[in-house]
Parts: C-alpha cells; structure tokens; sequence
C-alpha cells in the first residue's frame, strides 16, 4: 500500500499544479479530465493527512504509556487502545480507496432502460427503475436529465434515456446493467395472480468529443416528423432526427427536444456514449463479454436481480443477497445492495 500511496500523493500534486497552469484553463476537454481526477485523488490525500496525524498521535500516546507515571500511564493506555482503532480504520479506508479503478468511473453515466418481456406490466416496471434511478441519484447529489423517453400502453415505459451528471456516476451504477425481473400482480389482473415481467437497463460511460472521434461522413441522418404527446413543435415540424453511424451499424433516434438542432445534439451525445461503450469493450475482453451480456433479449430468465411484492423482497442474484425492504429501494434507496456489489467487485480485483 505504501507505493500506492506515494504514487497517488505525487499525482495529486501534479494534478493541481496542472489545474493551476492557464494553458490547461484554456483547454476545456484537459480541464475537464484534470478535474475528475482531482477529485478523485481528493479523498486518498484527505484520508493519508489524517493517518500521518493519528500515527503520531498513537506513537505520543505509546510513549506515555510506557512512562513512570502510573495514573498518566493509566490515562494514555485508553488512548492508546482509541488511536489504534482509528488507525486501523483508517489504513482500511486507505486501502479501498487505493485500489486499481476503472478511469471511466469517474464520468457521466448515461442509462437506457427498456421494457422487455410481459407487455404492459413490463412497461410499467421500466418506469418503476427509471423513477428509482432517479431518486437514488437524486439522494447522491447527482443531477438527472431526461434525453428521451417513448411512452408504453397502459402508462408505462418502452423505453427512456437518461443522464445522470455528477462526481463518481458512471462507477456508481455501472454494476445496475443487466436485465431486472419483476413479481408481482399487476393492477389489471382480476384473479390476483402474480406475473413475471421484465425490463432491461445498460449504463454506458457519458463520452466526450476528444474521447471518440466521429466523422461526419460516417453518419447518416434522417429527419421526420416527431409522434406522441408535446408542445406545439411536436407532430407539426421534422423535428425528429434518426442518426445511423454506418461504420458500427449503431441507430440513435431523439424527438423529445423541440428543435431539430436540440434532437440532433443529443443523439450525438447518445451515439458517442455508446461508440465508447464498444471501444472499452472490444479492448477488454472482458469487458466484452458483460456488455455482450447485460441486457441480453430482455428475457426473464436472464435476471440479475428479482423484485419480489408478495414477500418484499428484493434479491440480487450475482451476489446471493436479499433485503426485505422493496417498497425503500423503489424509492431509490439502494445503497445496500450497491455497497455490496462494490465490495465483491474490489474483493475480486485484490484477489485477481
């Protein structure tokens, strides 16, 4: 730990001599990038400061203990016993925090949830974890934008795209991809029997222009006439604007903004997110093998997690963990079940 944390401490420095440089402020995508790190590396020098003090209070508080003085030496002993789990704490925070991560956790995250198997209700439960992420995200200081979203039957969700903006985001979700399941009678059933249904959600590092090079000549953009509800822009004007990069074959569609322009520029946002989606992919092999894997066909049988009403249950099948509390975590209170998976996702790369 020792090395890493020399290493982390000297990059934090640089990084704030960079931040400090006018050149580096008048490049906004350098600027940018400097920043994530920063405050990445913010927590690693606040935690090593106050190690430094504690150690020093601990070697004081030894040295007193070992004194003449038997009441002072009966009173440094308590300390002695309080610093050394303070330490230890701390060396334990130190060592998370010092862990290898993955440089796009630090990013935006863009979320795309889709209904999947279960008609109606699996639409409806799509908008279940679109008002979950929201929330949860919202309880994390994070800023949520709404890029698109098309309305299901019954009011429920085909399908909605979704930023999340703020420090750590994409590190922070990156483990909700997959295909969630959902139990539960639907309000439309006159027997009480309990349905099975399912929607799928991908989380995709927000990219930025530096980041994947796009060239106009391999797009091709459509414009048409937006459908559904809106403003007085919407079903009268080709506002909606449909872009194929033909190179990867990826189509990105976007009508929820009131201009043609506004359309265009989130669809490029989208179409960016994803083209570095499977650039981090195909340099990963296994990486690769999860994206292939996250939303699978939307199938019920490909579940990461289960959502269960009878028993209130929730249950996250990667990591054998179930909590009884599902009315919470609908309502955005995950962090028990992100905690866990963070805490098997680093206990992994240790041992790897």
């Amino acid at each position: 730990m020792d090395v890493r944390l020399r290493q982390a401490l000297a990059r934090a420095e640089e990084v704030a001599r960079a931040l400090a440089d006018p050149a580096v402020a008048a490049d906004s995508a350098k600027l940018q990038s400097l920043g994530r790190e920063h405050a990445r590396l913010q927590p690693v020098v606040r935690a090593a400061d106050l190690l430094a003090r504690g150690e020093r209070e601990l070697a004081d508080a030894e040295e007193l203990a070992a004194g003449a003085d038997a009441e002072m030496a009966a009173l440094a002993a308590e300390e002695v016993t309080r610093l050394r789990d303070e330490v230890h704490a701390l060396r334990e925070e130190l060592a998370e925090l010092l862990v290898p991560r993955d440089p796009h956790d630090d990013r935006d995250a863009i979320l795309e949830i889709r209904a999947g198997t279960g008609g109606d209700e699996a639409g409806l439960f799509a908008g279940d974890l679109v008002r979950m992420y929201t929330r949860f995200a919202e309880r994390h200081g994070l800023r949520v934008e709404r890029i698109s979203e098309t309305a299901g039957t019954a009011g429920g969700v085909r399908e909605a795209v979704i930023a999340v903006r703020g420090p750590e985001a994409f590190g922070l979700l990156r483990r909700e991809a997959g295909v969630h399941r959902v139990q539960r009678v639907p309000a439309t059933e006159q027997q009480g029997r309990i349905h099975t249904s399912a929607a799928t959600v991908a989380v995709l590092p927000e990219a930025e222009e530096v980041d994947v090079r796009i060239d106009p000549q391999d797009l091709k953009i459509d414009v048409f006439r937006s459908s559904g509800p809106g403003g007085q822009s919407v079903n009268t004007t080709d506002s909606a604007v449909r872009i194929t990069h033909v190179p990867s074959g990826i189509v990105v569609s976007q009508q929820d903004q009131k201009s043609q322009l506004q359309n265009k520029l989130k669809a490029m946002e989208v179409l960016r997110a994803r083209l570095l989606d499977r650039m981090i992919a195909e340099s990963e092999a296994k990486r690769a093998a999860d994206r292939r894997a996250m939303v699978g066909n939307g199938d019920r049988s490909a579940k990461i997690r289960t959502y269960n009403f009878p028993q209130s249950r929730v249950t996250d099948h990667r990591i054998g963990l179930s909590v009884h509390n599902l009315g919470d975590v609908l309502d955005g209170k995950l962090e028990e079940l992100v905690t866990a998976l963070r805490r098997v996702s680093r206990e992994e790369q240790q041992g790897g």
